[in-house]
């Protein structure tokens, strides 16, 4: 167990519609800021996605990378993970675009395929503002977010060559077994980030005994070659981030995993999210890494290497 929790800030992602929440940020001056502010809140590491700046709507292109990426780096000095799940309708060659240009420090790998359900969010949600976010939450009523094993081979090998490392993200216990398997082929190394999702409709819970059990698992497959966080989607947030910052993990947070800062309250920034896990954490006696103890932990290449 260490005293030093990284917290990871997921500030926008591809989940949440511009509907849903005044203050989820959408344009790339609203992502810098969200970002530095959850940087000097306490976070660590930014997980990234970008958005349309008209419609709020998914990018994937570099393009979209592009027109904030330069500016944040200027600004702040954290850890930058870029995704590679983008959006469940995205094919592979699509997601990895941005990781495969700017070579980040991290770049999110989904390790396994799994049922993406967000349509029960329309049974919350009366009115949209862009005719897309109605569409995009229906149509997960039968899509399945592929991340087959040539998928995951295909992003490793695109990245392999940039020293780029990986946040792993696990939605069920089987995908721990799946980077198991990456790890004992050697297209893998440790120490291994393993983000640990609870709460996703399709996945695994988000009860004690899912956590306990993901938790278990990596120790036996992983024992000390790797480091393990964990993200609550919606409600569940707060909670599972605490379970695990007091048995030794670390934790994210931010509007693309949950819009909430306490039951029926709209988190109104990244950074207030990033406050309430800083205030858990350091509850417990312990306290937050920074940036470059982040890279120490995690045995990353350094912001110096990055290609933006």
């Amino acid at each position: 167990m260490t005293s030093k929790v990284i917290i990871t800030c997921a500030i926008t992602g591809a989940i949440h519609t511009p509907s849903m929440s005044p203050h989820l940020p959408i344009t790339p001056d609203q992502i810098i800021d969200e970002a530095v502010a959850a940087i000097e809140a306490g976070a660590a590491i930014l997980h990234l996605h970008a958005r349309d700046p008209e419609t709020g709507k998914p990018d994937q292109t570099s393009e979209g990378f592009a027109r904030f990426l330069p500016r944040l780096k200027q600004r702040c000095g954290a850890v930058i993970n870029l995704t590679t799940g983008g959006s469940p309708y995205m094919k592979v060659e699509e997601r990895v675009q941005p990781a495969a240009r700017f070579k980040p420090e991290v770049a999110s790998l989904n390790m396994g395929s799994i049922n993406f359900g967000l349509f029960q969010l329309l049974d919350r949600y009366n009115d949209f503002k862009f005719e897309w976010e109605r569409q995009h939450l229906e149509a997960t009523r039968d899509l399945v977010f592929r991340n087959s094993f040539k998928d995951i081979e295909y992003i490793l090998e695109t990245c392999y060559g940039s020293d780029t490392r990986f946040e792993f993200e696990c939605y069920d216990i089987g995908h721990l077994y799946n980077l198991a398997h990456f790890l004992d082929c050697g297209l893998v190394r440790p120490p291994l980030f393993v983000q640990s999702v609870f709460g996703i409709l399709g996945g695994i819970g988000t009860h004690p005994e899912d956590v306990m059990q993901m938790k278990r698992t990596a120790d036996r497959l992983f024992g000390a070659q790797y480091r393990w966080s964990v993200l609550g989607a919606g409600s569940a947030q707060m909670r599972i981030a605490a379970m695990a910052a007091a048995m030794g993990g670390h934790v994210r947070v931010g509007l693309e995993d949950s819009l909430w800062s306490g039951r029926g309250r709209l988190a109104r920034s990244n950074a207030e999210q990033v406050t309430l896990a800083r205030k858990i954490i350091e509850g417990l006696g312990l306290e937050v890494a920074s940036a470059d103890e982040a890279r120490d932990m995690l045995a990353l290449k350094g912001a110096a290497r990055v290609a933006f």
